[in-house]
């Protein structure tokens, strides 16, 4: 095994925490997915894109998302020093490149700005926001530093239509502290408050169809709440939404489709539960009773216009990417975060 340097060995001392508490065949482009009596979506394996580093121990692929040209931009939160940190995937030729790397950051969710059309990213081991061209180039630094007096720990991303940036920070996860947050960001990467506090490590966020929310899960109390937002980002209400039932798993990242409903992913078992806006439990997403070595499916990314969503999955097989039938349409609140 490579000797690690003292700084790769905090960041993966980060990184385990957030691991250990949690951070195919094809129908027409366009079909809504028929659910079964039993409420089940059955997924498909289109690619596997990552094998467990031996660095690392581990790979955990996050935040999809589709840029303009088509291509699905996935993450490799435990990716090392010289491997793809930032993965480009041609989902129908199913075949994938590397975009970005680096010997820095642990990024766990990735989103194009509606701003600036960059590609944002958050660094959860470092506390940092940073984004990159489309292609991969051209690093920068968007938010670093304290907010409120303490350092984030991002986790995921959301814009807004004027392109601020909305925060799930999951501080206190690795000691098992109800100190997280959901911070607002501005477009200019200026001006940071905080939204919510005293959270039990918020995971995944994402804004309502209409934007006149966010919804937003914590990965320790298996709870999805919901923040109601004013013209200017600022709180009004905010109240539990839904309590989910995952038994050993825990409640990881969320997107949205065109209807509202809401696509919860699991850590900690491979699959995903899907919700109305109401909070009705619609189905869960299954993985092929085939399929093993699979523990975790943290995202997905419903096809802008269209049905098909690819979701992350990832375990001790490696990292992978299966497909299925979303309930409606996908939109940017469909696209990963």
């Amino acid at each position: 095994m490579q000797r690690l340097s003292a700084r790769s060995l905090s960041v993966l001392a980060t990184v385990g925490a957030l691991i250990l508490t949690g951070c195919g065949t094809e129908s027409a482009e366009g079909e809504a997915a028929s659910v079964s009596a039993g409420g089940t979506i059955r997924a498909q394996k289109v690619m596997q894109l990552t094998q467990v580093h031996s660095e690392t121990g581990m790979t955990l692929l996050e935040g999809p998302v589709f840029g303009d040209d088509g291509g699905l931009i996935v993450v490799d939160v435990t990716a090392p020093e010289g491997m793809p940190k930032v993965i480009r995937v041609d989902v129908a030729k199913k075949t994938s490149r590397a975009v970005h790397t680096d010997g820095r950051g642990a990024y766990t969710s990735a989103q194009f700005s509606p701003y600036d059309g960059r590609l944002y990213l958050s660094d959860f081991a470092h506390g940092e926001i940073v984004s990159l061209a489309p292609d991969g180039g051209d690093p920068r630094t968007f938010f670093s530093g304290e907010v409120d007096g303490a350092r984030m720990n991002p986790d995921d991303i959301a814009f807004d239509q004027e392109g601020n940036l909305y925060v799930s920070d999951s501080r206190g996860l690795s000691e098992g502290k109800a100190h997280g947050r959901v911070v607002r960001i501005d477009r200019d990467g200026d001006r940071a408050i905080v939204l919510a506090e005293e959270l039990a490590a918020p995971n995944g966020v994402s804004f309502d169809a209409d934007y006149r929310g966010l919804w937003f899960s914590e990965l320790t109390e298996n709870r999805i709440s919901y923040l109601r937002l004013d013209e200017k980002g600022g709180v009004t209400t905010r109240h539990t939404a839904i309590r989910v039932d995952g038994g050993l798993a825990q409640t990881d990242s969320i997107a949205v489709d065109a209807d509202g409903n809401l696509y919860q992913g699991l850590h900690g078992r491979a699959a995903m539960a899907v919700y109305d806006r109401h909070g009705e439990r619609l189905a869960t997403v299954e993985l092929p009773a085939r399929a093993e070595g699979l523990e975790s499916a943290t995202n997905v990314a419903i096809t802008p216009g269209g049905t098909r969503a690819y979701m992350t999955v990832s375990g001790p097989a490696g990292g992978y990417l299966y497909a299925f039938d979303a309930l409606a349409e996908g939109t940017r609140q469909s696209n990963g975060g």
